[in-house]
Formats: structure tokens, C-alpha cells, sequence
């Protein structure tokens, strides 16, 4: 475990020096990229007080060039009729996207994507409805002027019969097969390691491990369960340099997940 979490710690210090000298990584066709996960909870913090500012200076700190976020409002009364993702855009400077699951107080309730980098296309793609109407958001980004990316955000089922949840999974890796572009995978996945759901994006694609001493990610007060995730696909594109769980515990009941990758020329 160990000599895992030295190696983990020398290959993401290379990855962070191969970002501060992108000029380098783009002569050698790599390009860093830095991903994070965050279920927001609407904005409410564990202070049951919905602060969107908040929200923001916690995804500022990531420095990440893209954020997959899940439970996002849009124009819903219990978060003030704001739509979220729109004003995380301007709060951070970021292009944003929306999926809406559902209808709700007079708006929209789903999951979104903020990104550093041109967004070129948005799609939702229709998941087999669980306990909740569900959908996996993707919109492809243009990295470095040349390199289309994927990106994939999941908020699966969340009861504890995974029956619903793995029906989800199944039909979104269908779509992931399907793809041409390299793609990061990431989200609230309500499942942990060793489950049949995740072990369907484990056989697909490689995980950003996280530390062995710091890898629950829910809840954000009491940590015990490790649910949210980030992947990459193909193994043959991608260069890990793990993930890390940022320990903040009022912004929302998860913690955030950051992993940084390096897109390896064709």
C-alpha cells in the first residue's frame, strides 16, 4: 500500500509539472487535463442553507478544467429560481452545460458540466428510469485547439437493490462502446468497489485511483462509503495520475473528487 501511494505521488507530481509546462507536453502531442466530481446538493450546504457562492469558491479551488456536477437546479423554487449551472459559468469563468432529469418546482432538476475548454456538442442520452427519471449527460470539448474529448457525467439510482442502478449503467456503457473520441466517465455512481456496476466501467475503462487512506467520498461529515468516481477510456490514450478526495464538509454532504490525466497523442 505503501510503495501505491509513493507511486501514485511521484506519477501525479510528474503530471501536475507536465500541466505548469504545457508548451512541452504539447511539442510531445500530450495534453494535461484535470477532472473533478461534485454532487453540489442544489447548492445546500450541511448548514441546510442553499449558497451558491459558496458552491463556487469550493470548484474554484479544484483548478480543475473539467467538473462533472450532479443534483443541479435550474430555475427551482427551494434554490431561488437561479439557474445553476449558468451562474456557476459566470462565477468561475467556465463554459456550462445542462441535463434536466425531471420537471420540479417550476423548473428542472438533473445534473450539469462546467469546462475550461470550447464545449463543440451536448447530449442527453435516456437512462432506464429508477426511482427517479435519469439521464448520463456528454458533451464533447475541444482540447488544445486539436484533441475532441468526451465527457460523460452519471447520477445513478441511489437505493440500496442495485436491480435499477445496473440497468442504468448497462444502457450508458452500451453508448460508451459506441464512441470514437477519447472520454472521461465521472460522477455520484451510488455504488462501491466491487459492485457489478462498477465493475462494467472498470472492464471499460481506467479508474484515477484515489488513496488508500482517503478514498470515501460520502458523507462529507462522516465519511464512509466510496461512491463517486472518475474514469478514462481508452487505457491506451490516458496517463493516471490518481485522484485525491478534497475534505469538505459543509458545502455539500459529498466530497469533491479531482484526477488528473494526460491525453497521449494518437
Amino acid at each position: 500500500m505503501l510503495l501505491r501511494a509513493v507511486a501514485a505521488s511521484l506519477l501525479a507530481t510528474m503530471l501536475l509539472s507536465c500541466a505548469a509546462s504545457s508548451p512541452r507536453a504539447a511539442e510531445n502531442g500530450a495534453t494535461p487535463l484535470r477532472t473533478a466530481s461534485y454532487n453540489i446538493r442544489h447548492g445546500a450546504g450541511m448548514d441546510n442553507r442553499v449558497d451558491l457562492p459558496r458552491t463556487a469558491s469550493v470548484l474554484r479551488a479544484l483548478s480543475a478544467d473539467v467538473i462533472g456536477l450532479q443534483e443541479v437546479d435550474h430555475r427551482v423554487t427551494r434554490s431561488g429560481s437561479v439557474a445553476q449551472m449558468d451562474s456557476l459559468g459566470r462565477l468561475l469563468g467556465m463554459q456550462a452545460a445542462f441535463g434536466a432529469f425531471m420537471p420540479y418546482q417550476g423548473g428542472e432538476y438533473g445534473l450539469g458540466i462546467l469546462s475550461r475548454h470550447p464545449i463543440s456538442r451536448m447530449h442527453t442520452i435516456r437512462l432506464p428510469d429508477g426511482n427517479e427519471p435519469r439521464v448520463a449527460l456528454l458533451v464533447d470539448i475541444v482540447v488544445a485547439g486539436r484533441d475532441t474529448v468526451s465527457v460523460v457525467n452519471v447520477h445513478f439510482d441511489w437505493v440500496g437493490n442495485d436491480t435499477l442502478r445496473y440497468a442504468q449503467a448497462s444502457a450508458l456503457a452500451r453508448v460508451l462502446d459506441t464512441l470514437r473520441t477519447p472520454y472521461v466517465l465521472l460522477g455520484d455512481f451510488n455504488d462501491e468497489p466491487g459492485s457489478r456496476t462498477l465493475a462494467l466501467f472498470s472492464a471499460r475503462a481506467t479508474e484515477a485511483q484515489k488513496p488508500a487512506d482517503n478514498h470515501f467520498t460520502f458523507s462529507s461529515t462522516a465519511p464512509s462509503k466510496e461512491i463517486d468516481f472518475i474514469f478514462a477510456a481508452p487505457s491506451v490514450r490516458w496517463t493516471s495520475g490518481g485522484a485525491r478526495v478534497i475534505d469538505e464538509r459543509v458545502a455539500s454532504d459529498h466530497r469533491p473528487v479531482v484526477a488528473d490525466w494526460i491525453l497521449r497523442a494518437r
